[in-house]
């Protein structure tokens, strides 16, 4: 089962992928990227992870994701040949905000070594 859930959840990030820039046509989708997705074991609920590039509109344009969820939903019902299209609940992918945090600690670290040396 595990190679089958992994196999879905890519063809789901897939077509979902294509679903936002082909039939939504809101421009505010134009910044987004999914950047994973996740099926519970029954297969029935899939958590999809969103990335916006514009830090000040996370939080509307999720809003604006969760409103379209049926239809976008029922487009991927379209795309792909399962028994049961899992249920969709979106979520803000903050794994790229804990990444630049790191790497900020990290220059801040190698400027303070830089500063004791000279």
């Amino acid at each position: 089962m595990g190679y089958r859930k992994d196999k879905l959840e890519n063809l789901i990030k897939e077509e979902l992928s294509l679903i936002f820039l082909h039939r939504l046509s809101d421009p505010v989708f134009g910044f987004l990227t999914i950047t994973g997705v996740k099926l519970s074991p029954d297969l029935k609920i899939a958590k999809v992870f969103i990335s916006v590039f514009d830090k000040d509109k996370r939080e509307t344009t999720l809003q604006k994701v969760l409103a379209k969820t049926g239809f976008i939903r029922s487009e991927l019902a379209s795309k792909i040949r399962v028994r049961y299209v899992p249920e969709l609940k979106f979520f803000i992918d903050e794994t790229l905000d804990y990444v630049e945090k790191i790497e900020d600690l990290l220059k801040k670290i190698h400027e303070d070594d830089n500063k004791t040396i000279e």
